[in-house]
């Protein structure tokens, strides 16, 4: 699995209140709003009240932020596949958890999480991204086979569309959960596990 470099940390604000991840949280938000193409350092500045020479004090440009803001969805989404339920039982249960915990994650990094949903490839950064998340389904995907081959999934499902299928309906969620939705964020997990696993698991 490739490793990407950790978001830097700074104590130097370029302005009161604009730290390294204050910056980035602003830039994450016009990034969805405009899309990345859409965004010039010249917005940016604009959108935070500084000077762009402000924005470079702490990264090289607009490619670092959206580099920063990618890894910081995807190793959220990469360190639950480390976690001791993702990784020991039965891959049913693994996939489950997976399931859950991705749904948490998604929740609690949405602007990030939507924006690497929305990476299309027309930049280096964003290859690396899709390539990273390759890496994820494939991940999920394998959980899938072996669950199979457990004999804990219903006959005659695919692995692979079931993998699609599943976090399909994870990753709509950015297009209409909002923290005030209501309800928690248990619930939502609650729900898309139920919805999902009443339909996998062998009766």
């Amino acid at each position: 699995m490739t490793t990407a470099r950790p978001a830097r940390k700074t104590g130097s604000p370029g302005r009161p209140g604009y730290d390294l991840d204050s910056l980035l949280a602003v830039a994450v938000k016009v990034f969805n709003d405009k899309g990345y193409d859409g965004t010039s350092m010249e917005v940016l500045a604009q959108r935070l009240g500084i000077t762009k020479s402000s924005i470079y004090h702490h990264v090289s440009g607009k490619s670092e932020l959206l580099e920063l803001a990618l890894s910081r969805a995807l190793n959220a989404l990469f360190a639950v596949t480390t976690e001791e339920k993702a990784t020991s039982g039965r891959y049913i249960d693994r996939l489950e958890y997976l399931v859950r915990r991705s749904v948490e994650v998604l929740a609690a990094e949405l602007p990030y999480v939507t924006l690497l949903l929305r990476v299309r490839g027309n930049t280096a950064v964003e290859r690396r991204a899709l390539a990273r998340r390759r890496e994820f389904d494939a991940f999920v995907s394998d959980l899938v086979v072996a669950a199979a081959e457990e004999g804990d999934l219903r006959p005659g499902i695919d692995p692979a569309l079931t993998s699609r299928l599943v976090f399909g309906t994870v990753n709509s969620l950015i297009e209409w959960y909002r923290p005030r939705t209501g309800g928690t964020v248990a619930d939502l997990a609650d729900a898309v596990v139920e919805l999902t696993f009443d339909g996998l698991r062998r009766a």
